[in-house]
């Protein structure tokens, strides 16, 4: 499922389209409940190791993937046996190819059996990519993504705005992940909604790992991820000679035209995502490269802390 998000989801100001598709979004969220109603009255025997989910409310690009491959590296080095559970969809072999990569990936349709799969395998700790929405599951520890220039756009359901679920679905969540700078008008908004609860708030950001590989070269960027803009603005930020930018679809399934259009070039450097260099093709990964980056977080130790306690 190739997706372009539309550009009125992240204005603050209502927008005609937004109020035109409003009922539909009131649709959408009778659908979904009508489908998630029986999950939350199903009895589910808890599985019998830690499930550590790692989620959002924003559809697309709020950075779950790196995250979640930081947790099972936390995991790893207490001496634990991790396994990703991610739900399968064609659309997403992108981001499952870089999961495997790193570790055991289990990909079953639904994530309940995932679970009773990786325990059958001997391994002791659970990290759902995705799945904050699928009640089926209990995490013993859920975490809620967000990106600083994002955040909740204009703050509506799908397809109004980008929200699969509202504001308030994080009373669920026990630790928000920002990435980005930080935003005290969205922490107060956080507090005024969960009022008394108690929440673990943290930033994050990206460095990118083999940025020697690109500097003093003129690049040639493109992406085709949920925000492709904060992957342009990332190379910016540090400091290298952009000279042109193709933005596509999220998990968008690249032609040859394509690289047509993004080589046509020869004297720049071409480089993606790694999420979209898990994508291509033998032949288009000779034509790019891919940025490699490390996320960090702040208080790092007290964040570390947290997830050791729930493993």
């Amino acid at each position: 499922m190739q997706f372009k998000k539309p550009k009125f989801w992240d204005n603050k100001k209502l927008s005609f389209w937004s109020v035109l598709l409003f009922p539909f979004s009131i649709l959408y969220l009778t659908i979904i409940w009508i489908i998630r109603v029986p999950t939350i009255f199903k009895s589910y025997k808890k599985p019998s190791i830690p499930i550590i989910c790692v989620g959002n409310i924003y559809l697309g690009g709020t950075g779950k993937t790196p995250l979640v491959r930081e947790i099972f590296n936390i995991a790893k080095s207490l001496g634990k046996n991790p396994a990703f559970i991610k739900k399968y969809h064609a659309y997403l072999s992108d981001e499952i190819k870089m999961l495997k990569d790193k570790g055991e990936t289990y990909t079953e349709y639904k994530r309940y059996q995932s679970i009773l799969l990786s325990i059958s395998n001997n391994h002791n700790v659970a990290i759902l990519d995705d799945g904050f929405q699928d009640f089926s599951v209990k995490p013993d520890f859920s975490i809620l993504c967000f990106n600083s220039k994002q955040m909740i756009g204009n703050g509506l359901l799908i397809p109004s705005g980008p929200l699969r679920e509202s504001l308030s679905a994080i009373l669920r969540a026990d630790c928000i992940i920002i990435n980005g700078h930080k935003n005290l008008e969205f922490e107060k908004k956080l507090f005024k909604t969960i009022r008394n609860k108690k929440l673990h708030i943290f930033y994050s950001k990206y460095k990118i790992k083999n940025i020697e590989k690109f500097k003093n070269k003129e690049i040639i960027a493109f992406a085709g991820i949920g925000n492709p803009s904060n992957f342009f603005d990332l190379l910016r930020e540090n400091n290298l000679n952009i000279k042109e930018t193709y933005s596509f679809p999220d998990h968008h399934d690249y032609s040859e035209k394509d690289f047509e259009k993004i080589i046509k070039d020869k004297s720049a450097k071409i480089i993606t995502t790694e999420k979209d260099y898990f994508r291509m093709n033998d032949s288009q990964k000779q034509s790019c490269d891919y940025v490699e980056v490390d996320l960090q977080i702040e208080n790092k130790d007290k964040f570390q802390n947290i997830i050791k306690s729930y493993l």
